[in-house]
């Protein structure tokens, strides 16, 4: 491996707990018939919100065999960032404004009163919260939602093992769960890993993994989770975030080590859960999932939902009315990104007792999807 002198890089090891109905008019009796047998209703076919093994995530990073993806990768800007740009949004914000107030008091010393614009009602998302500068800030943060169908101990270590090539200089433990997993009675709780350093690419960025294996004293998995195992891994640029903007990913990954199944030592063991959580158990702070949706994927801990929906104003809907309703005062942070080929919707806000609720809602033409998360605040 090359000489990375000069170059610092923290490795930060944590543990943690981890259809609408319409009515119908009524009608007169019909003539008595032979009833058919119900049919027994079927689990909803999922397969076209997949994304399967190698699919990139960001800084390298991928989803590791044995792991899917669910719905797309969930991408906003962070509050770093918007802050950073935001004197030079309003500058230009400025500059349109004086433009505008200018060509009307030309128009109206001609005798020519510009029109008033009438709004006209759209179902298309804002455009993008930054347009008026030349380029405006991509996003810094990436999440990907994972189910993990095979071995959780060494899907969980291949993603371990792509972290530690990610950032070099950290010392991550691949062959000890017991760095990062909580268990009792050996039996696995929750899982987190937490990395921070510089890549090879001199970015400074933090990585965060998280599984949630499902509650062990009833032995449910979270809604939707097929009783496996999920992962949530949160990529982030954290650097100074206009450095951050001046080069984009190099999207490989150098030195990953290899994973022996057969090599961890820590003695835990990953709990088998007899059957999912029932779509009405409340996640994400107490919301449930409404009818008019799909739920994709939920955890327990760290709390997060997705969900896909037939129309774009219902996904819109939910991510806005869950920012609103953890809001104390109404009020929330919204922010828009146009990417090449989907328009991403963030909303957050922060609770009274200083924890985070953020919404994600993406319009692509794969579909309209919706992650809602809840960040408790740090003790």
């Amino acid at each position: 491996m090359k000489s990375r002198a000069g170059r610092m890089a923290l490795a930060l090891v944590m543990l943690s707990a981890v259809a609408a109905c319409t009515s119908e008019p009524s009608s007169p009796e019909p003539a008595p018939t032979a009833t058919p047998t119900p049919k027994a209703t079927k689990a909803a076919d999922l397969s076209e919100h997949e994304s399967g093994p190698e699919s990139p995530i960001a800084y390298g990073l991928y989803v590791p065999e044995g792991a899917t993806q669910l719905g797309p990768l969930f991408r906003y800007r962070s509050t770093k960032l918007i802050e950073a740009y935001r004197p030079e949004l309003q500058a230009a914000q400025a500059q349109k404004d004086a433009e505008t107030a200018d060509r009307i008091a030309e128009d109206e010393a001609n005798g020519t009163p510009s029109p008033t614009p009438t709004p006209t009602p759209t179902t298309r998302p804002s455009p993008d919260s930054f347009k008026l500068l030349e380029e405006p800030p991509r996003p810094d943060t990436t999440i990907s939602l994972m189910r993990i169908d095979g071995d959780p101990g060494v899907v969980m270590r291949r993603m371990l093992a792509q972290m530690s090539a990610a950032v070099p200089e950290a010392d991550v433990q691949i062959d000890d769960l017991s760095a990062y997993c909580r268990a009792k009675d050996r039996r696995i709780t929750g899982c987190q890993a937490v990395v921070r350093g510089v890549t090879d690419g001199n970015r400074d960025i933090r990585i965060t993994m998280s599984v949630d294996p499902g509650k062990l004293s009833t032995r449910t998995a979270p809604p939707a989770a097929l009783t496996r195992p999920v992962m949530q891994v949160v990529a982030e640029y954290v650097g100074d975030p206009r450095a951050g903007q001046l080069a984009r990913d190099t999207g490989s990954l150098n030195d990953v080590p290899d994973v022996d199944p057969d090599a961890e030592g820590s003695g835990l063991i990953w709990p088998k859960m007899d059957e999912d959580a029932p779509l009405t158990t409340k996640l994400v702070n107490g919301w449930t999932v409404p009818t008019d949706a799909t739920l994709l994927l939920s955890s327990f801990t760290p709390q997060f939902a997705a969900v896909t929906t037939a129309r774009a104003m219902e996904a819109d809907q939910i991510a806005e009315q869950f920012a609103l309703r953890n809001s104390p005062d109404g009020r929330v942070t919204k922010d828009v990104t146009e990417d090449l080929n989907s328009v991403s919707t963030m909303y957050a806000v922060r609770t009274k007792n200083g924890s985070i609720a953020r919404a994600v809602y993406i319009l692509s033409a794969r579909g309209n999807y919706t992650a809602l998360f809840y960040t408790p605040r740090a003790n």
